[in-house]
């Protein structure tokens, strides 16, 4: 199996007839070059495998890189792979579960500010263990796009989660010869898609080596290497120069960061004057109460089961975006019964609420259905016992349980939304980003 650099390489030579092609492959083994040498955020202790800011009342594993193989294709072969160094998994999982531990030892969830601290200044790390527990049970469950979409009626989940990817593209107005960015891009599923849809040549960002690592090997096995690749980075400290990108686009990945002045401000930096920025968000609604403790368990629950410090409000991502110099051009929140075309979908969340009326489509989504998910719960709890799967996996199986029952209730009561549109712009003149969030 090739590494990245060498697929890239093999692309590039076979596109040298396109420049704007190879300019991409070149942009992102430039990135990937300048990646390795990105000061990490945090101070080492003297172990050097444990970080403890000098504000942070608790140590957190770091560089603690389960033991992984991005090219094995079945879910099982990449569990097995983990229980080679089943500590190493264990002291990931664990170290996740720590950093929401003094929000379950409250008597209630009134006061949860010292652990959004303590989840900000560890986001970085905290967003990559998760994405280290969780990756491969995402694609078993959900496939290789993480991400929700307006669910139109007589339409599969396939064809709704490629619909709502390239909507983006085309409010980007992408077309072949641009060069775009994805922000976040998991193992790559929208990337792809967007490659295919509009010929742009993409480039993806991710600071979870193994996502990124899965990514290259996919878009390599589906022919679009030369066009789609990803490398580790982080996106409040981005690895590319200034003005690079013809566009840029998030998808559900931006409410991972410490804040988010500092992603948006990134993304500005980037993006070549006159683009455009398009994103799907994770926000509360205007329905959220922060008092009512009924509502703050559901988010809090999303929160814990999604790597995210503290879910933002959307006044405050629109305030975000004007923040850091961005013209807001356009936003809907696209899971909002009174958002255009409402009347034509079904709810978003409808894939994790399940529906059972006998069809092949149904089957295809009962991974994702609450029956299917109690079977991937019951079969990863006898494989642990067993010795086959590492431990921990349980604890990651109920987490992820945990947080699609909450993400139900809180689209069922309209307080949250996975699917915030907007579609920002550069100014023509733009100077510099202001000064991001500490």
């Amino acid at each position: 199996m090739m590494s990245f650099q060498e697929t890239s390489n093999t692309a590039t030579a076979e596109s040298m007839s396109s420049g704007t092609t190879w300019r991409a492959a070149s942009l992102r083994k430039r990135a990937a070059a300048a990646a390795e040498t990105v000061p990490v955020k945090v101070s080492m202790t003297a172990g050097g495998d444990l970080t403890k800011p000098a504000n942070s009342q608790q140590v957190i594993p770091a560089n603690l890189t389960p033991c992984q193989d991005p090219a094995l294709n079945s879910i099982l072969a990449r569990l097995r792979k983990k229980n080679e160094d089943s500590v190493a998994h264990k002291r990931v999982v664990d170290g996740y579960m720590s950093l929401w531990a003094g929000d379950k030892a409250a008597a209630d969830l009134s006061n949860t500010e010292a652990g959004v601290a303590e989840r900000r200044v560890h986001s970085d790390v905290m967003t990559n263990m998760y994405y280290d527990m969780v990756t491969d049970l995402y694609e078993y469950g959900w496939g290789t796009s993480f991400h929700f979409a307006r669910m139109y009626k007589d339409s599969t989940f396939k064809e709704s989660i490629t619909r709502h990817e390239n909507y983006l593209a085309m409010r980007l107005e992408l077309a072949p010869g641009m060069e775009v960015l994805d922000v976040g891009c998991g193992v790559g599923g929208p990337m792809r898609e967007i490659a295919r849809f509009s010929g742009a040549s993409i480039t993806g960002l991710n600071n979870n080596a193994y996502q990124a690592q899965r990514c290259n090997i996919l878009a390599a096995k589906q022919g679009l290497a030369s066009v789609a690749g990803a490398v580790k980075g982080d996106f409040e400290r981005m690895p590319f120069p200034a003005d690079s990108f013809d566009g840029v686009y998030a998808i559900e990945a931006t409410c991972h960061a410490r804040a988010l002045e500092n992603v948006y401000g990134e993304i500005f930096r980037v993006l070549k004057p006159g683009a455009r920025f398009a994103c799907y968000e994770w926000l509360t609604t205007d329905n959220y109460d922060e008092n009512n403790m009924a509502h703050k368990k559901i988010v809090h629950t999303i929160e814990e089961g999604n790597a995210i410090s503290k879910l933002y409000t959307i006044p405050q991502c629109l305030a975000a975006l004007r923040t850091v110099g961005f013209e807001v051009m356009d936003y809907a929140d696209m899971a909002d019964p009174a958002t255009f075309l409402s009347e034509a979908c079904n709810p978003w969340y409808e894939t994790l609420k399940g529906t059972y009326v006998p069809s092949i489509e149904n089957l295809t989504r009962l991974p994702m259905s609450p029956i299917g998910r109690v079977i991937t719960d019951k079969a990863v709890t006898v494989l642990e016992w067993a010795g086959i799967v590492p431990a921990g996996t349980r604890k990651v199986t109920a987490l992820l349980n945990d947080a699609a029952d909450n993400l139900v209730a809180g689209g069922e009561v309209q307080i949250f939304t996975p699917m915030f549109f907007f579609l920002a712009r550069k100014p023509e003149a733009a100077g510099a980003a202001p000064a991001t969030a500490a």
